[in-house]
């Protein structure tokens, strides 16, 4: 049973819903970032970067436990330890590849700059209502939304054809365009997307793993203070 050190975001739900696409068991630990969890130092021996999700699996290469952290490097690895959702040929794996990391490095990033300067700056204490950084990451996310719609008006699927960890990585980004100041209106081939990976049964579990402690930090002090003041 791979051990699943998780948090309910964006980027923990990749995991839940990739471990339930896979059919792969998992025990949930639970990393509470608001409280600080990830910060204690046995979480930090599986994930020195303290950032959820990380996984422990007994039964890693060559049959000896490993330990990995990084959502992207953990959907790899689950893609290729199983040989699901990887793509079904190698120009389709340097595709899912392509996007996994337009993802990484792209969408989530600049989501969560989103997130975070329009919903929880402003009501920090002091606040900081920041017009310029609002428009930056708003902007940027609505081109990283106009380059994903273009992709999706030529497939099914971000990838190609056929549906890939690439999916599950963006899906939980995208599912919050509202809360980015996003608008779909323009956005059909995203809209259409994100209506059919909502509706497959792992996507549905894995977003509804410890749904009921995902709450909001913006009335919550003490968890913006463990969240966003800078820490070594």
């Amino acid at each position: 049973m791979i051990d699943l050190y998780f948090w309910p975001t964006p980027n923990g739900w990749k995991t839940t819903i990739a471990l339930e696409e896979m059919g792969l068991p998992y025990r949930v630990n639970l990393i509470d970032i608001g409280a600080g969890d990830q910060f204690k130092p046995d979480f930090l021996e599986i994930a020195p970067n303290n950032r959820m999700p990380a996984i422990t699996d007994p039964d890693g290469p060559d049959g000896e436990p490993i330990s990995i952290f990084e959502s992207g490097a953990i959907l790899q690895y689950l893609a290729r330890k199983t040989g699901q959702f990887g793509g079904p040929t190698e120009r389709d794996r340097i595709a899912v590849d392509q996007w996994l990391m337009w993802q990484m490095g792209g969408l989530g990033p600049m989501a969560g700059q989103a997130h975070h300067f329009l919903k929880y700056a402003p009501n920090m204490t002091p606040p900081n209502d920041i017009p310029y950084a609002k428009d930056r990451y708003r902007n940027e996310t609505a081109r990283l939304y106009g380059v994903l719609d273009r992709q999706l008006a030529k497939h099914e699927y971000v990838a190609g054809d056929f549906y890939s960890i690439a999916d599950m990585s963006i899906w939980g980004w995208a599912s919050l365009w509202e809360g980015q100041q996003q608008t779909l209106d323009d956005k059909p081939h995203m809209k259409r997307w994100l209506e059919t990976v909502s509706a497959r049964p792992a996507v549905i579990a894995g977003r509804a793993v410890a749904a009921e402690k995902r709450g909001d930090y913006k009335p919550d002090k003490a968890a913006q203070d463990t969240l966003f003041k800078p820490r070594s």
